[in-house]
């Protein structure tokens, strides 16, 4: 699917957006250019932790590729959602990511809303959210971006990010 208008695209940026997460020293912060300058990043959001798809598809395909992206370069995979610190942590700690992935939470949508991703999901009871969608950035820059269209789950799968990677 094609992106938004406003959205990130190839060529672009990774937006600096400090955020906070829980590590095992208790709240952090870290910065998105901490997270990506110097590194081949996989990044993929998902609307929501502990969701249908979020979690017996999307979350679960990247721990298991892993390996495989990690074999063709990437550095770090990271798994963002409007969520809080707390449930980002627990859910991760539920998909038995490991290390495998970051779990990074962004709990305001600051970081989701940079990249013009965002998604309105009121009527569902869930408020701002960010849409489905994975990205591949090296150094920051984004080499791959690929949105998913409403309730679908194609393009930004571990599958077809490890194809673009």
């Amino acid at each position: 699917m094609s992106n938004q208008a406003g959205s990130i695209q190839v060529g672009d940026t990774i937006p600096s957006v400090t955020l906070k997460w829980l590590t095992d020293n208790g709240m952090q912060e870290v910065t998105t250019d901490e997270l990506f300058k110097g590194k081949k990043v996989v990044l993929f959001s998902v609307p929501g932790a502990f969701t249908p798809t979020c979690s017996a598809k999307h979350l679960p395909g990247f721990v298991q590729q892993a390996d495989a992206l990690k074999a063709k370069g990437v550095d770090s995979i990271i798994c963002l959602a409007v969520n809080d610190p707390f449930v980002m942590r627990a859910w991760g700690d539920k998909g038995g990511v490991g290390d495998k992935v970051k779990m990074l939470p962004d709990g305001n949508a600051t970081f989701t809303t940079a990249l013009g991703l965002t998604m309105d999901g009121s009527a569902h009871g869930l408020g701002t959210r960010g849409q489905r969608f994975a990205l591949v950035a090296e150094d920051g820059k984004v080499t791959h971006v690929a949105v998913e269209a409403p309730g679908k789950f194609e393009v930004s799968s571990a599958e077809a990010v490890l194809e673009k990677v």
